[in-house]
């Protein structure tokens, strides 16, 4: 069986740098930082105090008080790419497209987290009955996926993979295979999260992911640099339309890029740190190249995991060298987290969106904050500045604590 050709046909995202592709984008080639002194709570007792935070967001008064912030991300980011992929209300109702043919794919590592610190704070101090009585719906994982379900009367597959910082691409990936099966024309794919909160930041900073460098907030994320000493905590969401290039070229939508293969494993290692050899993520890389029908020097660009903690970006250095041989020389590599910071189930969501962006534009976007090189790490990271080139095949890298691994590939349509 031959299987659908899968492309892209709209983008969109919230994050600490944008909350639509246009801003995201233009921030990202200017490399601008979004990262800053935490402003949505105040506890002095804590050590880390920055974070990627999506600052002057506004959501339907109405809506938002039946879906908790990381809803909120993935509806935004939903409605931006169903509006530029042309599908709208009218078009599903009169049966032109068949609302039974599009589903969502949309996941979040943590989903409420800080509303259910907040109810359970409620909990204890007025006793049972006495917080927020949709408390449970509210904060489930599922619920991003089921809301942009629901509010745009999607009646395909509807689902959430919640793989922690892998949890955007395995949404993708997943949304990729339905759409190859024949299960889907159309999928709304993607990652969301919001969870910046004392408790989770605390949390992470416990297991020592965190950065806690005395430096300005913008330069604390520094991706492959002998500086960097853990990843700055963000939120925010990326959203894809993909459909099948047959539903696509009917209706006679725009192709902004194809999506063309997907990598995905286990490490079977640690509950945090990445497998000493890269096996793992090697083998996700090379994965996703087969599914996609690439060899390695078709390769222009990855987009790196690259979280700017000691391991990861060791370890994927390493990784890429493996699988690339001589040809990682020719390679660029750069982490948009070093100016997004790292929003965990929400980040490859954005990453992807980074990805098909850099494919339409031709414009890599830099690892900023790459001042003082660690001299291990030797492969092109883009430092400090966007760069112009012919790029046709991208790779978009995310590695999990548990030992997630999952890689999709894009490449221009052709």
């Amino acid at each position: 069986m031959e299987l659908e050709r899968v492309v892209v046909t709209g983008l969109g995202v919230v994050s600490c740098i944008g909350h639509d592709v246009p801003t995201f984008w233009d921030a990202l080639i200017h490399g601008r930082s979004g990262i800053g002194k935490v402003t949505s709570f105040d506890e002095p007792r804590l050590s880390v105090k920055i974070a990627g935070e999506v600052r002057d967001f506004s959501f339907d008064d109405r809506m938002a008080k039946r879906l908790e912030r990381f809803s909120q991300f993935a509806m935004s980011s939903a409605e931006q790419a169903l509006e530029q992929a042309g599908i709208t209300g009218g078009d599903l109702d009169n049966g032109k497209i068949d609302r039974e043919r599009v589903g969502v794919a949309i996941g979040t590592g943590i989903g409420g987290e800080p509303f259910l610190e907040k109810q359970y704070e409620r909990f204890l101090a007025r006793g049972p009955g006495k917080f927020h009585p949709l408390t449970v719906p509210l904060i489930i994982t599922n619920m991003a996926a089921a809301n942009v379900g629901i509010h745009y009367n999607l009646t395909g597959p509807n689902l959430c993979v919640s793989t922690a910082c892998a949890t955007g691409n395995h949404n993708i990936g997943v949304a990729l295979d339905m759409i190859r099966l024949g299960r889907a024309d159309v999928m709304v794919a993607g990652g969301t999260e919001a969870a910046i909160s004392a408790f989770s930041m605390d949390g992470y900073k416990s297991v020592r992911a965190l950065s806690t460098r005395d430096v300005p907030p913008e330069k604390a994320s520094a991706p492959f640099s002998a500086q960097r000493d853990g990843f700055v905590l963000a939120e925010g969401a990326g959203v894809l339309v993909l459909e099948s290039l047959t539903h696509a070229r009917a209706r006679g939508a725009e192709i902004l890029a194809e999506l063309a293969g997907y990598g995905l494993n286990e490490d079977a290692y640690h509950l945090t740190a990445p497998h000493p050899e890269g096996k793992g993520s090697m083998a996700a890389m090379r994965l996703a190249l087969h599914d996609a029908g690439l060899n390695p020097e078709d390769i222009d660009y990855i987009n790196a995991h690259g979280t700017s903690t000691p391991l990861n970006d060791a370890q994927e250095t390493q990784a890429i060298k493996g699988v690339f041989g001589d040809h990682a020389a020719k390679l660029a590599v750069s982490s948009i987290k070093s100016m997004v910071g790292h929003s965990l189930g929400g980040a490859a969501g954005l990453e992807a969106v980074a990805c098909v962006q850099a494919l339409r534009t031709g414009i890599i976007p830099p690892t900023i904050n790459l001042d003082e090189p660690d001299p291990a790490l030797d492969l092109d990271y883009v430092p400090h500045t966007a760069r112009e080139t012919g790029l046709k095949v991208a790779l978009s890298n995310s590695f999990a604590f548990g030992g997630h691994n999952a890689v999709v590939a894009f490449r221009q349509f052709r």
